[in-house]
């Protein structure tokens, strides 16, 4: 049963579900705020693996504001991540309302995935891809073998901004099936489509990972691969939803 609403109500229902998302981000990021070196410490954990402790090599800050500018991104990135499954339940309470239960249904594993996705790729860039790509520019320290040396001395600020950009791109990138999926559910596009816009979706997956990510031959790949796989996947998924509507 459906109780009609005006768009006043809805506008009070979002609202409401606003000001609820606002008070969880904002206490989530005094709490990551307060964590913010031992997060810093988290992500930088794959550079510092590599570094020359011993010597003395570490990460630097050279504006006055920089080291505290640079731990509220962390405190509001952080913040995002781990307050998005009770931000994701408002949107729920939202929209649910508004759908008959098999929408439901067919809807809620959406909301689900995008966390998870995200998550994933988050994972593959911090467990795989910069371990990898972060040993890659250390090479290019020359300590020894020239009468010049080399060091690196990375700015606490440009790391944090390069990890998460790093970040955000795959965890975007995980959320293809998602939307593909999504837009195969309203008729947008289908498997025959998505098949035959394969070789441009290549294209463009590699454009992506240009643009998205350092310009290292390692880290474009490492991106543009998996978007690939994620791209088939989403046909198989479009193809398992048309049988289904054709049922």
């Amino acid at each position: 049963n459906f109780k009609e609403m005006t768009l006043i109500d809805h506008l009070t229902e979002l609202r409401k579900r606003l000001i609820w998302c606002f008070i969880y981000i904002i206490i989530v990021f005094i709490a990551c705020f307060y964590f913010a070196d031992i997060l810093f410490a988290f992500l930088a954990n794959p550079l510092v693996k590599l570094m020359d402790k011993e010597s003395g090599q570490g990460f630097i800050y050279t504006a006055l504001q920089e080291a505290f500018f640079t731990e509220l991104k962390i405190a509001f990135f952080f913040a995002l991540f781990f307050s998005f499954p009770l931000i994701s339940i408002q949107i729920w309470k939202f929209i649910a309302p508004g759908l008959y239960s098999k929408e439901q249904k067919a809807f809620l594993p959406f909301l689900i995935a995008t966390p998870i996705l995200f998550f994933a790729g988050g994972s593959m860039v911090y467990y795989v891809i910069s371990p990898i790509a972060w040993k890659f520019f250390l090479s290019y320290q020359n300590l020894n073998s020239t009468g010049i040396p080399i060091r690196l001395e990375a700015k606490m600020g440009e790391y944090l901004a390069l990890m998460m950009r790093f970040i955000f791109a795959f965890g975007l990138a995980f959320q293809l099936p998602v939307v593909l999926t999504l837009m195969a559910k309203v008729n947008l596009v289908n498997h025959e489509s998505l098949k035959k816009f394969r070789k441009y979706a290549i294209v463009i997956a590699f454009l992506a990972a240009a643009f998205l990510t350092p310009p290292d031959p390692f880290s474009q790949i490492s991106l543009a691969l998996p978007i690939i796989i994620l791209y088939e996947i989403s046909i198989y998924l479009a193809k398992i939803v048309s049988k289904n509507k054709d049922k």
